[in-house]
């Protein structure tokens, strides 16, 4: 017995009212739908029809099994739809994308406004969170991930890493000077990101680490603000409060338009790998085989 079939059938019976209207439905002979309904009857052990020489009617349990069987053929149909979503060449449905706060914010949300247009049969939804989501479990596409990576069968296509820039207002360095070595660093409020306990960069709340063509170079430093926000620890450095190290996705704009001053650029400072992260059996999707070829044409390192 072909229990899909059966099924099928089944459910026409029901849906139909009789075998007769069933056999026609399923182009099929009266005595074929008979055949399924007494197959399945047997397989299950239990009765689902009951019927007499004027009309049938569900059993209890046929009722319920009914109702099952609708779900077992929807999520085939759904499936075959998605199969055939992967078959096609045009991107479409909707696409799930988690990454960082501030890369999100400052580099990704702008981009995807071109994507759109590119692909506008693409329905895009954003998460930007600092948690490492598991892209199973959390039904996302694909990731964009800062730090180094853990073990997993996910591919990890390499991007930009993600830098930093030591800063600080006009207005701040008129009133307290301009830093010429990371030493005179002790001397003005340097303002801290407040990072999560369990992140490896903990330690660069107070002790900044440049890097030149003589070596690294630790300096402690002390300031009025600690702050667990990257757009706050940004106004207070443009409102005067001291001098920063933030992401340069974050401080560009501010520098371009001379609201922030880089300080120290003989010095290369810490940053991040940045990789972008999706399931290899997903990839056969078109739509996210456009997210990451449009990915690695904007970020790839």
């Amino acid at each position: 017995m072909d229990l899909f079939q059966a099924i099928s059938v089944y459910v026409k019976v029901v849906e139909t009212g009789s075998m007769t209207a069933a056999s026609h439905a399923c182009g099929m002979s009266t005595t074929m739908v008979g055949n399924h309904l007494r197959a399945l009857e047997q397989r299950l052990g239990v009765s689902l029809l009951k019927r007499t020489t004027r009309k049938q009617s569900l059993t209890e349990f046929g009722g319920q099994y009914y109702q099952r069987c609708l779900e077992v053929l929807g999520l085939v149909a759904d499936s075959e739809q998605l199969a055939e979503q992967a078959k096609s060449d045009v991107p479409k449905g909707t696409l799930r994308i988690t990454a960082p706060p501030v890369f999100g914010t400052e580099r990704l949300t702008p981009a995807l406004s071109e994507f759109s247009r590119r692909y506008p049969l693409i329905n895009l939804y954003v998460v930007l969170s600092n948690e490492r989501m598991d892209l199973v479990d959390s039904g996302f596409d694909v990731a964009i991930r800062l730090g180094e990576l853990e073990t997993s069968s996910l591919i990890a296509r390499p991007m930009q890493d993600y830098t930093l820039t030591l800063c600080a207002s006009p207005a701040y360095l008129a009133r307290r000077g301009t830093p010429s070595t990371p030493d005179d660093l002790q001397q003005h409020d340097c303002l801290a990101f407040a990072y999560p306990a369990n992140d490896n960069w903990r330690d660069t709340e107070k002790l900044w680490r440049m890097t030149s063509d003589d070596g690294e170079r630790e300096v402690q430093v002390c300031g009025s603000l600690t702050i667990n926000s990257s757009q706050g620890l940004r106004q207070a450095a443009v409102n005067g409060m001291g001098i920063i190290m933030l992401a340069d996705a974050l401080v560009q704009p501010d520098l371009e338009s001379g609201k922030l001053v880089a300080l120290l650029t003989q010095y290369r400072l810490p940053s991040r790998p940045m990789h972008l992260l999706y399931g290899q059996d997903r990839y056969r999707l078109p739509k996210l085989r456009a997210f990451v070829d449009f990915a690695m044409e904007k970020w790839a390192r």
